[in-house]
């Protein structure tokens, strides 16, 4: 009794393996082609050349000691920390926009576990085989198929975790270089610690836990109720079709037979006629069941066993789903095979299938929440273009230097100093004269700094004083101070500054 007690308290479910029957469809189709898009953007994006006067020519190259990120034409500085805090609010406001929208789709085609657990999902099937033969090979004692096969999985699993670590460190180096050296023992340690822990974590997430990840270590399955609307869209078991009165059943013999589908283009009338009589056959036994308060569910469980996280779709709307609508292609190769209407499973949303007569699925947008998380989308990704769009070449920035507020010299002379920094955001060096307007050219005193050279990614900073006559500022209040990029007049740019003199406005 004291045993039992403790088996309903234990904290730690022991996970049951999941073995998923591959399937074909439209959202098949799709998954796989975000996925071939996904792994051909991480995996090549590092070897991708493009050339640069003063850095490796990679297209993207995160360079920490140089303090900047290079992607492609553009060269991105800890002082643009903003881009990233748009980037990242945009992120959240797309999740949220899609959420609403058509509910975990983000989860069921994009999301990185997804897309690592559905290849290592396929290199178990090219291993192992089909679902009956992977169940079986999991059932069968330790023998000398089992060994190899999933030695090889396991292998391959590993091969791919590597790879995976190993492009993600290339993003910080030359690629090339980075390769030779990693392989030779040159490269620095922090290289061999990066793809150490991310091939272990990348084998754990998507080769052994698989949907735990999703299940309990990512929040947001947790959270996405928050954001789920009755108007939102999510893959949904049409339980009032499906069970009837009298609930779901098998097809018995002779009740429904599977429409075949001929590939030959010879059709000749004696299988046309065929094709009819199966068709009719289809239609009696769905009327049949309908007469008889059954639903069309045929219980075939092909929904379950293609699901990704092990869930039954007909238990209704669970954390657990992450919509990848894999159900739904198998839900539908079953309604073809006995001529049963598709659409048993699908997208759809609470609010239509509550309704006495479902209409045709579809987007409903039209929602206060839905519209403020679009316009935000909209503002946000428009500011950001244009903040990139119109980025200068170097930030500046001039500071009066208040302590003193000024000096009054033996001659009677008032002077001012004042900081200049300038800030390099130029992919090369670049040299800059600084001028002032609205005062006398003598009165500027730069010392020996009139021009000034700066490394890309550096500042430079400048101490400037201006001396003037007491009648000089009679009428002055302040004047302007230009930097010009040499070679690049029309980037020039001005900074007002004031001059302040004894018994002026504070």
């Amino acid at each position: 009794m004291q045993q039992g007690l403790e088996d309903q308290v234990a904290l730690y479910q022991k996970r049951i393996p999941i073995f998923t029957r591959s399937v074909k469809g439209s959202f098949r189709r799709f998954k796989t082609s975000v996925l071939v898009l996904a792994y051909a953007i991480y995996f090549l994006l590092p070897w991708m050349p493009w050339s640069r006067a003063d850095a490796p020519s990679q297209a993207l190259l995160f360079d920490l000691p140089g303090r900047r990120f290079l992607i492609f034409g553009l060269t991105v500085y800890p002082q643009d920390v903003i881009w990233l805090a748009l980037l990242l609010f945009i992120a959240a406001i797309l999740l949220f926009f899609v959420t609403g929208l058509v509910g975990r789709a983000f989860c069921g085609y994009f999301c990185f576990q997804t897309l690592w657990t559905d290849f290592f999902i396929w290199i178990e099937y090219r291993i192992q085989g089909e679902r009956p033969a992977r169940v079986r090979l999991y059932r069968q004692a330790w023998d000398r198929e089992k060994v190899l096969k999933l030695g090889a999985t396991h292998a391959a699993w590993l091969l791919v975790s590597f790879w995976t670590g190993m492009t993600f460190v290339a993003y910080f180096a030359y690629a090339p270089e980075l390769v030779w050296d990693f392989f030779t023992g040159q490269a620095a340690a922090a290289a061999y610690i990066t793809v150490a822990v991310l091939t272990f974590s990348t084998y754990a997430a998507a080769g052994l836990m698989r949907e735990q990840i999703c299940t309990y270590v990512c929040p947001y399955g947790r959270f996405q109720s928050v954001m789920y609307e009755p108007e939102t869209l999510a893959v949904h078991y049409d339980a009032r079709r499906g069970e009837g009165t009298q609930g779901r059943a098998v097809v018995r013999a002779g009740r429904g037979i599977a429409l075949e589908r001929r590939k030959s283009a010879r059709a000749d009338a004696v299988a046309t006629e065929r094709r009819h009589q199966v068709l009719s056959q289809s239609e009696r036994a769905l009327a049949d069941r309908r007469n008889q308060g059954i639903g069309d569910c045929v219980d075939c469980g092909l929904c379950v066993q293609v699901c990704p996280v092990g869930i039954d779709i007909r238990d209704g709307l669970q954390y657990k789903c992450i919509s990848c609508g894999l159900c739904i292609d198998a839900c539908n190769t079953i309604m073809d095979s006995f001529g049963f209407p598709r659409g048993l499973i699908r997208y759809d949303s609470e609010k239509n299938l509550a309704s006495p007569q479902p209409v045709k699925a579809g987007l409903h947008w039209k929602r206060l929440k839905i519209i403020g998380y679009g316009v935000a989308l909209v503002l946000m990704s428009g500011y950001l273009a244009y903040s990139v769009a119109t980025r200068g070449s170097f930030d500046r920035a001039v500071t009066q230097i208040r302590q003193p507020l000024y000096v009054v010299l033996s001659d009677g002379d008032i002077r001012n100093r004042y900081q200049i920094r300038i800030t390099n955001k130029a992919g090369e060096a670049q040299r800059y004269r600084i001028t002032a307007t609205g005062i006398p050219p003598h009165a500027l005193d730069l010392g020996n700094f009139s021009e000034i050279t700066i490394k890309p990614g550096h500042s430079g900073l400048v101490q400037a004083s201006v001396r003037l006559t007491p009648e000089q500022t009679e009428t002055l209040r302040g004047f302007e101070l230009t930097i010009t990029p040499l070679g690049r007049p029309e980037e020039a740019r001005s900074e007002y500054v004031r001059f302040d003199r004894p018994g002026g406005t504070p």
